[in-house]
């Protein structure tokens, strides 16, 4: 006779978590700065990597 038991993997479950947390987080930190503020970081992201903005 077998006998399988069933084992949760919890690493699993705590990556989605630490992914949806992150996720929201980035939403909710674009979400309520200004254009501006988003534009510039961006631009400053891309002259830092080498690559041209406008």
């Amino acid at each position: 006779m077998l006998v399988q038991s069933r084992v949760r993997d919890a690493g699993g479950t705590r990556v989605i978590l630490i992914a949806l947390a992150f996720g929201l987080a980035l939403i909710a930190s674009v979400g309520f700065a200004s254009a501006c503020a988003i534009h510039d970081a961006v631009h400053d992201v891309r002259q830092a990597t080498g690559l041209s903005c406008h």
